[in-house]
């Protein structure tokens, strides 16, 4: 798939046909294979999932995840 990561294919794959939304870990586990870091705080408002990751260098990254297709909304 075009633009995504292996894994992060692979996450999507596994959401089953009934399921509508991706879940918290699996929004935070997408967010840290694009940004490796520790966790700092997740927030869902309508239909994103906004997580925010410190790295090793002590930036601190915000990664907005769509909670319906599990893609990461690079234009937040």
């Amino acid at each position: 798939v075009p633009g995504k990561s292996f894994t992060q294919a692979k996450l999507m794959s596994e959401l089953s046909h009934e399921q509508a939304e991706i879940s918290q870990h699996q929004a935070v586990t997408i967010a840290q294979r694009y940004t490796q870091g520790r966790l700092l705080s997740v927030q869902r408002a309508d239909d994103h999932y906004r997580i925010k990751i410190l790295n090793h260098k002590g930036a601190v990254h915000i990664v907005t995840i769509n909670a319906k297709s599990g893609e990461i909304d690079l234009s937040q």
